[in-house]
């Protein structure tokens, strides 16, 4: 690995932990999708986003894909369990629909460079219907044929054959997410997804013999048996494979929401202080192997695009988590999908059925969202900087947006002021950083500066933040 700066020091600090432990937004958007309203009609959101859009920058597209072949137990995404692979070609069509309406009013002259398919899973769709989706994708947008894009798929590995993986490079595919979860076969039997590390191993070895220029692997602590040693023996596994990055999700147990978690047993699950423990070991695995800590649950190595961005300001984040494009506008397609197109945020119906329905009638299936405000977009900014780069210049943010800081977030600096006491962060005139214990509880940091905090009632639908 080349190494272009020191990473992100962290420290770990046990009481602090528990101090500021709550549950809160994850933050990929500001405001969050609490602050989605219905009653802002498709017309209107789409009017909004075309009045505050820069269409001199490159666009990021996003496709839902929510049909897969098994449950896994554990999952919270928007998907539809289906053996039926004939269900994909229907919905499909209305993707198409759907993304040559997008297309009008969004695409011009302007360049595509990110792409993601997510899911469900995307592999779901046969070889021919990847192709065809992807030749459609380049009739409506400029996508680029230099591969110089960011063009990625997420990838369930039971569902990918070398021929799928050929065909993905072959349509222009250049990055994969591959949905491992845990190695160890007595988790994988308790959450329904058994899949042999060989298997893995084997198409990461594929996937670099075809010119795939990173490999992402999912992983999630707090599923049932996991403990210390068995996610510690995992991350060795999986260290051995050198993905470029990891994403390292926390498991949250909400069966009265997610109907699959009901077949996991509570009982089985590692305790709370055991998943700060794997928490804990996960930093010091990763870190000790070359790893960045880029944010919350996301490692990279040193060379990769998401460590380059962070070293040098740029990174930023949004629905898809963090990402390099910052100067991207989102226009995500499909079932639940939300798209961030200027100063505007809305979301597709998460209903199949109406989903389609809509588009039928419509051409889009879009059912709610919101326009930023003013104070929106500053508190979004200041929020995006913590949580990208732990840092915030205050000089050059009360420049940028016209205002004095001191005033402007007075209460805020109230508490900003405790958590300096408590050495989450440092604050004075000039600088506002978040320290090395504090950069685990980043989340906590950022909801300081949410004007829509959420209420306590209202944290039952977000997970704790460590």
């Amino acid at each position: 690995m080349k190494h272009f700066e020191t990473a992100l020091s962290l420290n770990w600090d046990s009481a602090l932990i528990k101090r500021h432990d709550i549950a809160g937004p994850r933050y990929t958007s500001y405001p969050t999708a609490l602050q989605f309203n219905q009653s802002l009609n498709a017309d209107s959101l789409i009017n909004s986003a075309q009045h505050t859009l820069d269409n001199t920058q490159p666009l990021s597209l996003y496709f839902h894909i929510p049909f897969c072949a098994h449950v896994c137990y554990y999952c919270a995404c928007n998907k539809v369990i289906t053996r039926q692979r004939e269900r994909a070609q229907p919905y499909l069509e209305t993707l198409y629909t759907e993304m040559a309406y997008m297309a009008e009013h969004f695409s011009g002259d302007r360049v595509v460079t990110q792409l993601h398919w997510g899911g469900g899973t995307p592999t779901f769709l046969s070889d021919g219907q990847i192709s065809q989706l992807m030749d459609n994708t380049r009739k409506h947008f400029n996508l680029l044929d230099n591969d110089n894009g960011d063009y990625s798929i997420e990838i369930d590995p039971r569902e990918c054959s070398q021929n799928t993986l050929n065909r993905l490079r072959e349509t222009g595919f250049n990055r994969i997410s591959l949905g491992v979860q845990d190695v160890q076969l007595k988790v994988q039997q308790a959450v329904n997804r058994v899949q042999p590390i060989h298997e893995i191993a084997q198409l990461m070895a594929q996937a670099r013999d075809l010119g795939f220029k990173s490999i992402n692997i999912d992983l999630i602590y707090g599923l049932p048996f996991q403990s210390v040693a068995s996610f510690s023996d995992t991350l060795s596994q999986i260290i051995k494979m050198s993905p470029d990055r990891l994403s390292i999700f926390n498991y949250a147990h909400m069966p009265d929401r997610f109907r699959a978690q009901r077949h996991i047993n509570a009982t089985d699950l590692p305790s709370p202080a055991e998943k700060l423990k794997i928490q804990q070991q996960t930093i010091a695995l990763l870190t000790a192997a070359g790893y960045q800590y880029i944010g919350m649950d996301h490692f990279a190595k040193p060379d990769d695009a998401l460590s380059i961005a962070q070293h040098t300001g740029k990174l930023h984040r949004n629905f898809q988590g963090y990402t390099t494009h910052s100067d991207c506008d989102l226009i995500a397609m499909g079932v639940s999908a939300i798209s961030q197109i200027g100063d505007t945020y809305y979301q597709n119906n998460p209903n199949l059925s109406q989903y389609t329905d809509l588009v039928n009638a419509n051409n889009n299936a879009i059912y709610r969202g919101v326009s930023l405000t003013q104070d929106d977009i500053i508190r979004r900014d200041l929020i995006t900087q913590l949580i990208c780069h732990f840092s915030l210049d205050i000089s050059a943010f009360s420049a940028k947006h016209q205002l004095d800081f001191q005033q402007y977030f007075a209460d805020e600096l109230i508490e900003i002021k405790q958590l300096a006491e408590d050495k989450l962060v440092s604050y004075d005139s000039k600088r506002l950083n978040i320290t090395a214990s504090g950069r685990i509880l980043v989340r906590r940091v950022c909801m300081v500066f949410d004007a829509y905090r959420p209420k306590l009632n209202q944290q039952q639908q977000f997970s704790r933040i460590i």
